[in-house]
């Protein structure tokens, strides 16, 4: 495993890293298998952004005995309410939600304390000019947090983050898609249908944030390195082209300022995957000739699955319904498994009141509503 400097921390980190994500639909012996390949494998930083309580329990148990191995990011803001996960700046419910993360992950201080999920330059100022950037630099005055750290999927907000002088690391989208996509506040527009997936057309607005984290040594962690999954066949491909985990690992971590690429990992198999890239010829991480030849295409309206459209008013886990649709249109035949899998789900597109209001939260412009219809249909009977 090699190890990169996460920019103005100082902390040597693994380039290949574990987003925790996916570690929330598995039971603690799974969790504990994942985290120990990791660990053999060198992986020394985590993302915890999750507030599930389950899922926490999970991971503070797999790197007890351990945590001085680990270097993790611990979100500030992500909440459990009423059973849902809940983004706010409500500090009564930020603190115990935090607390409650120190609790469940047996320590007594986070290494990268994440301001979580900023995706809007007004915002992003009236974090930091309030009492909740108050809040994050007393956790850190008072060790419980060493550096602090933000997470979005915006590039303008990743520029102001990088020229704050105050956010030291950020947690930010990459991979060769969104790449080519402008930053606007109007996640609607940011997702445009076709754009030029030339290796030369990449955002200057996205460029001009990698440059920016770069100059101030604001070092950057991927999320979204796979787009979900789907950049690894040619049919759910934005591309048109099918990209291997390796490759798109190579194209993250030659980005500027990039540290680590935050891989969800499933089972142990999906961690030997990704660390393959260690070891991996310059022919198998050479994506660019894949790219260059690939037709053009629309992103927009793809579900990766990152559950920002949570809370929903009727308790659906949407993204996980989501998957379970997208891995339903694979097969011929809806599998039983799949069917059981999804009928077990407290609440299923079943209940969906067509509301929209996930709608408003996704960064990815995706007609949740509609997609739940297709796959009350699709699950019928």
């Amino acid at each position: 495993m090699n190890y990169r400097k996460l920019g103005k921390t100082g902390l040597m980190v693994s380039e290949i890293g574990l987003g925790g994500e996916w570690l929330e639909r598995h039971d603690a012996e799974e969790v504990k298998q994942v985290v120990r390949r990791c660990q053999e494998a060198g992986i020394n930083i985590l993302d915890c952004w999750m507030s599930e309580p389950g899922v926490r329990t999970n991971i503070g148990n797999a790197i007890a005995g351990s945590r001085e191995k680990w270097y993790i990011q611990g979100h500030i803001g992500s909440t459990w309410q009423d059973g849902q996960y809940v983004r706010t700046r409500e500090l009564p419910k930020v603190k115990a939600a935090f607390q409650d993360l120190l609790d469940r992950l047996q320590t007594d201080y986070i290494d990268l304390g994440m301001i979580h999920f900023v995706d809007e330059p007004a915002e992003f100022r009236k974090i930091m000019e309030g009492e909740f950037i108050e809040y994050v630099r007393g956790l850190k005055e008072a060790g419980t947090i060493r550096h602090i750290g933000m997470s979005t999927h915006n590039p303008a907000v990743a520029g102001l983050a990088a020229e704050s002088g105050i956010v030291e690391m950020i947690l930010f989208s990459v991979n060769p898609a969104f790449d080519m996509l402008p930053p606007t506040e109007n996640i609607d527009d940011y997702f445009a249908e076709t754009y030029d997936e030339g290796l030369g057309g990449i955002d200057p607005e996205r460029a001009r944030a990698y440059r920016l984290c770069e100059q101030n040594e604001v070092g950057i962690t991927v999320m979204k390195g796979y787009a979900g999954g789907r950049l690894f066949s040619a049919e759910s491909s934005p591309f048109g082209v099918a990209l291997t985990p390796v490759q798109c690992i190579h194209y993250c971590l030659t980005r500027p300022a990039v540290a680590s690429v935050m891989v969800g990992f499933d089972t142990p198999e999906h961690v030997d995957a990704a660390v393959a890239y260690e070891t991996a010829a310059m022919e198998e991480k050479d994506y660019a000739s894949v790219l260059a030849g690939a037709p053009r295409h629309g992103y927009y309206g793809q579900c990766t699955y990152c559950g920002h459209c949570a809370p929903c008013p009727a308790g659906i886990d949407i993204a996980m319904v989501n998957k379970l649709y997208d891995l339903a249109l694979m097969q011929e035949e809806l599998p039983a498994s799949l069917k059981a899998h999804y009928d077990q789900l407290s609440a299923n597109a079943d209940a969906c009141i067509g509301c929209k209001s996930c709608e408003s939260r996704c960064p990815f412009g995706v007609k949740i509503a509609e997609r739940m219809a297709r796959t009350k249909e699709h699950f019928k009977g």
